[in-house]
């Protein structure tokens, strides 16, 4: 190995040290391994904007933009007070109903926003129905991973695998959304077939829990109903512009801006406002991992682990296996951002003797679905895990580890099933 390429590995195991460890926050040791890249000049100043990677950034900042604004409508908590009146106190229909929601707002919109705004409805309506509420925590993770997975925009780790590969919102969608539809069922049965013990009311019971939910009124969670209509307008026109933006040869990152900017337009919301809650550290923790695999591409280190592993792959069925298994465990103990970021020139690589296209679709898979096999798996798993503590109910790595190694082990396994008769069989 020459110096450079020493160097660039060092950086990179480095940093991938420090944000296992959390000695420092994550985003200071992914630009400090950027930062180091650039210093000694491996990454050349005038590749660093293909490295950063916009689409990826821009794609996130406008969706971050409006999920900030949209917020203040209070739409999501609207969402919440519907679904719970829909289950009608039945605690097998608030696991069914609110796993559904999760799904699908997590398939559109930022999965840690959604599990921070359905977990606070979740608690309050086990506790009225006095049963325990970890089979709906748990199945409300799980949820918001899968559906996270459905669409190019629903989990960062497929807006990296789009904007590197060039896949489309309706290929992410017709690829991984017919696998998220049979993990979420198979999701909730599991759950149930493991709490169903606990998910029982009385007659009586219900009917008094009924009363109470029919007491919430859905309307005085909406704090702004202007701003609560032009939401719903603004979301349902970016989720049309991603079905045909690769007709209409549009990047996914100029639609979300475009979204972004009509919204703030429309709304006459403070801009300041708005801008400061977007996740910066998010975006240049992005910013600095590519730079740092940026700086392995270029050293020829990236290339090479590529042919040490097609020495031993034969096929794109062998790839496949190998890459969605790999990423799931990784990702279950690894945060599953940096390990894409890994992953992607790894897979580009292999393009000279493989096909990548089923391989972007088994990181995906891998990479989303992950998540759910370990308590630090995904962001939304921490964010539901500390709500609950702060409500005095204890999740511990244990019991997660049990159920969520169970949920991951079959999702994953469906996943790699379904891929495995669409492009091998």
């Amino acid at each position: 190995m020459s110096p450079l390429e020493v160097f660039a590995l060092a950086v990179f195991i480095f940093t991938y040290v420090l944000i296992i460890n959390e000695w420092i926050h994550r985003t200071v040791a992914a630009m400090m391994g950027g930062a180091l890249v650039l210093l000694a000049n491996i990454v050349p100043w005038e590749k660093v904007p293909i490295y950063l990677d916009l689409d990826t950034i821009l794609l996130l900042a406008g969706m971050m933009i409006i999920v900030n604004t949209a917020r203040l409508s209070g739409l999501f908590e609207y969402i919440a007070i519907k679904t719970a009146k829909l289950a009608k106190g039945d605690p097998i229909k608030v696991l069914i109903l609110f796993s559904v929601v999760t799904a699908l707002v997590s398939a559109f919109l930022d999965n840690v926003t959604t599990v921070l705004l359905l977990t606070p409805m979740l608690i309050y309506i086990s506790r009225l129905m006095e049963v325990t509420p970890l089979p709906f925590l748990l199945s409300e993770i799980f949820a918001s991973n899968i559906g996270g997975m459905a669409t190019l925009i629903g989990d960062p780790p497929n807006i990296m695998i789009g904007s590197a590969a060039g896949l489309s919102f309706s290929e992410f969608l017709l690829n991984m959304g017919p696998i998220a539809f049979l993990d979420l069922i198979l999701m909730v049965f599991v759950v149930y077939l493991a709490y169903r013990g606990t998910l029982k009311v009385s007659p009586e019971k219900k009917e008094r829990i009924l009363r109470t939910l029919n007491n919430l009124d859905e309307r005085s969670a909406i704090r702004d109903l202007a701003l609560f209509r032009k939401s719903i307008v603004t979301i349902a026109l970016v989720v049309f512009f991603f079905f045909v933006h690769d007709k209409l040869e549009i990047e996914p990152a100029v639609v979300a801006l475009f979204g972004a900017s009509l919204l703030l337009f429309w709304s006459r919301e403070n801009p300041e406002g708005i801008l400061e809650k977007v996740e910066w550290a998010t975006l240049f923790f992005f910013g600095g991992l590519f730079l740092i695999v940026g700086g392995l591409v270029e050293t020829g280190f990236i290339e090479q682990i590529a042919q040490w592993i097609t020495s031993f792959v034969h096929n794109e069925g062998e790839a496949v296996l190998v890459i969605a298994w790999f990423s799931a465990f990784a990702s279950a103990i690894i945060d599953n951002i940096p390990f894409t970021a890994t992953m992607i020139p790894l897979i580009k690589a292999m393009g000279g003797s493989l096909n990548t296209y089923p391989l972007w679709w088994a990181l995906s898979l891998g990479a989303c679905l992950g998540g759910n096999g370990t308590a630090i798996g995904a962001s939304a798993n921490v964010v539901v895990i500390g709500i609950a503590a702060r409500e005095g109910i204890d999740i511990t790595f244990m019991d997660f580890l049990k159920m969520g190694m169970v949920i991951m082990v079959l999702t994953v396994g469906v996943g790699v099933g379904v891929l495995w008769f669409r492009y091998v069989w």
